[in-house]
C-alpha cells in the first residue's frame, strides 16, 4: 500500500500512540491528536508527524483538526478514532456533566469526524475509517452506562457508515478490544477497587481478566497491528465488522 495519510485521535500516549506509531513505521504521514500538548508534540516530533492539540468534546475542535490535515497534506485516508475516557459509578450517582462529556467525546466526535473526513477519502476512492471500540460496544458491565453506551452507538455508526462508504471504496471497521495494558485501564483499575472494596490485584483477577479464556491484558502494539492491517488493501472486504480482540471474553 502506498503511503497515506493518517489522522489518530488520543495519541499522546497508550493505544493511540501505539497505533501511531505503527503507521509512521509502514511510511504513513500521521496526524496526532490529543489534549495533551506537551506529550502529543513530542511524540510528533518522534514520528515526524503533524501534531493538533484537540478537545475531542467540541465540534469546532473535530472540524479544525481535520481542517489541519487537509491544509497540510490535501488528503485524509485514513481515521482512527481512538480518544476515550472512563467513569465507574452506579447509574443514580452518575454525575450528568460526565454522561454529556463522555457521549461528546467517544460517541458525536467519531460522528464529526467521520462526516469531516468523508468527502477527501470519497473524492479519493479509497478510505479507511477504524473505531477503537471495545468489547463493551458489544455486551455490557455494571457501573459504566456511559461509556457502555458511547460504544454501543460507535458499533450502530460503524454498521451505518459501512453500508454508505462501500460505493466509494471506504471501509468502517470497529475493533473491540477487551482490557489493554494503558494509562486509561490503571485508572479503571483504581476506580473498580474503590467501587467493589477490592485490591488492585483482586480487580484484574476478579473483574478484568474473569471471562477470558487467555488470561492476560492486551498490549497497545497489537492493536496497532490490527489497524495496520484494516488498512491494507489485502482487507478491502472487511467493512462493517465489529472485530473481538477479547482474549475469548464474548466466546461464552
Amino acid at each position: 500500500m502506498s503511503a497515506k495519510v493518517a489522522i489518530v485521535t488520543g495519541a499522546a500516549s497508550g493505544i493511540g500512540l501505539a497505533i501511531a506509531q505503527a503507521l509512521a513505521a509502514e511510511g504513513h504521514q500521521v496526524v496526532l491528536a490529543d489534549i495533551n500538548q506537551e506529550a502529543g508534540a513530542r511524540e510528533a516530533q518522534k514520528l515526524r508527524g503533524l501534531f493538533v492539540q484537540t478537545d475531542l468534546s467540541k465540534r469546532a475542535d473535530c472540524k479544525r483538526l481535520v481542517q489541519a490535515a487537509l491544509d497540510k497534506y490535501g488528503r485524509v485516508d485514513i481515521l482512527v478514532s481512538n480518544a476515550g475516557i472512563q467513569h465507574v459509578s452506579p447509574v443514580e450517582e452518575f454525575p450528568e456533566d460526565k454522561w454529556d462529556f463522555m457521549i461528546a467525546l467517544m460517541l458525536t466526535a467519531p460522528f464529526l469526524l467521520t462526516r469531516y473526513c468523508w468527502p477527501s477519502m470519497k473524492q479519493n476512492g479509497w478510505g479507511r475509517i477504524i473505531h477503537i471500540n471495545s468489547v463493551h460496544g458489544l455486551i455490557a458491565s455494571p457501573f459504566k452506562s456511559a461509556y457502555i453506551s458511547a460504544k454501543h452507538g460507535v458499533s450502530g455508526l460503524t454498521k451505518t457508515t459501512a453500508l454508505e462508504g462501500g460505493p466509494f471504496g471506504i471501509t468502517v471497521n470497529s475493533i473491540c478490544p477487551a482490557y489493554v495494558r494503558t494509562p486509561l485501564v490503571d485508572g479503571q483499575i483504581a476506580d473498580q477497587a474503590k467501587v467493589h472494596n477490592l485490591s488492585p490485584e483482586q480487580v484484574i483477577e476478579t473483574i478484568m481478566l474473569k471471562n477470558a479464556a487467555v488470561k492476560r491484558l492486551i498490549e497497545p502494539s497489537e492493536i496497532g497491528d490490527l489497524v495496520l492491517y484494516l488498512c491494507a488493501d489485502k482487507a478491502a472486504c472487511f467493512t462493517g465488522s465489529m472485530l473481538t480482540m477479547d482474549c475469548g471474553w464474548t466466546a461464552t
